[in-house]
């Protein structure tokens, strides 16, 4: 395959800072974006760049979605191939706190994304979207085929707002865009702020975790390598025009657009209480538990039908939580002892 010139966003992030690494084991020369913000550790973040220092087919570029003109120099200097778009303010409960980050980087940074592809005529824009997009949805499981119109938090409306802008650059542009809608990702060094780094972080400490809706929640966990194997498969698959897509009975997934949609997740909930367990295996320490009820902005399932991504790209995510976690607990006990917080 020849080698592309790949921009990835939020190169010093959890998935960016995977895809990258993989893209140049591949070949393909990155220029990684970030803007290196502190919604957490600042140090993880740099951490994950230096583990790319070394390599010459990596080119970091600290810079903000939503700076219009940084971001119009960008497309016009480097002449991308392919866009893959990490770059989001994440995370559901912070939404409620911090609603403007969420404009600024999801809306406001997507739409230099999308005019940057627009005018720099880019073969394919990737972008991350997520499973929080289902929102209130209660049939499982989770199909791209199925309406999402209800989100239960900022978050989720900005992600679905994302796939709306694609779509729209799509049909006017005919810009290939490809939306992936992500489940739960975890692993090594994975988001300071998610329930299994939390956990971790807590039970070593001998801390109580919070447990939320009283356990009674189910996840699709999806491993890392998993999330970036299915990205990498996406990445070779530029979408077409589907030529069964009726205006009388449209299909969320596809268009007469080149646009389409994917679950990548591991396809297999995962009670909480059963992760909490395996993860107590892992680290052989007990969790002291702090039931409390669920909170504004959560669902209490999660559960990917990846049909699609599986008859498409032939891939579907292997890993099960028990190797997955072993995995994350054998990094952070080793990057912890590192910082000299273990």
């Amino acid at each position: 395959m020849a080698k592309r010139k790949v921009l990835v966003t939020g190169a010093a992030g959890f998935i960016g800072f995977h895809l990258a690494k993989r893209l140049v084991s591949m070949g393909d020369e990155v220029v990684g974006l970030d803007n290196l913000n502190d919604y957490y550790d600042v140090g993880l973040k740099l951490g994950r760049l230096k583990q790319m220092s070394f390599e010459p087919s990596f080119k970091p570029v600290r810079l903000d979605l939503s700076d219009k003109a940084a971001m119009t120099r960008l497309f016009d200097e480097e002449k991308f191939d392919v866009v893959v778009n990490l770059a989001a303010q994440a995370g559901v409960r912070y939404s409620l706190v911090n609603p403007r980050a969420y404009i600024e980087s999801n809306i406001d940074g997507f739409l230099n994304i999308l005019e940057g592809c627009r005018h720099s005529g880019v073969g394919h824009l990737v972008f991350a979207s997520s499973s929080s997009v289902y929102g209130a949805n209660a049939k499982v499981p989770f199909s791209v085929h199925d309406n999402v119109d209800h989100p239960v938090s900022l978050y989720a409306a900005t992600k679905k707002s994302n796939e709306l802008m694609a779509h729209a650059y799509a049909h006017l542009y005919r810009i290939p865009c490809t939306g992936l809608r992500f489940f739960t990702v975890y692993g090594p060094w994975g988001r300071p702020d998610m329930a299994y780094f939390l956990f971790t972080k807590a039970i070593l400490e001998g801390r109580p975790i919070d447990v939320f809706n009283h356990g009674q929640m189910q996840r699709d966990f999806t491993y890392i390598d998993d999330i970036t194997e299915g990205v990498v498969r996406v990445m070779d698959r530029v979408p077409a025009p589907d030529p069964d897509w009726s205006a009388a009975s449209p299909d969320a997934a596809s268009s007469t657009a080149p646009y389409r949609l994917y679950n990548i997740g591991n396809n297999k909930p995962v009670h909480l209480v059963h992760f909490i367990e395996v993860l107590e295996k892992c680290l052989g320490r007990k969790a002291e538990m702090r039931m409390l009820p669920m909170q504004a902005g959560d669902v209490a399932m999660t559960y990917a039908d990846i049909d699609d991504l599986v008859r498409d790209t032939g891939f579907r995510p292997v890993t099960t939580i028990e190797e997955g976690l072993g995995k994350f607990v054998g990094w952070y006990t080793e990057y912890m002892s590192t910082r000299g917080k273990a």
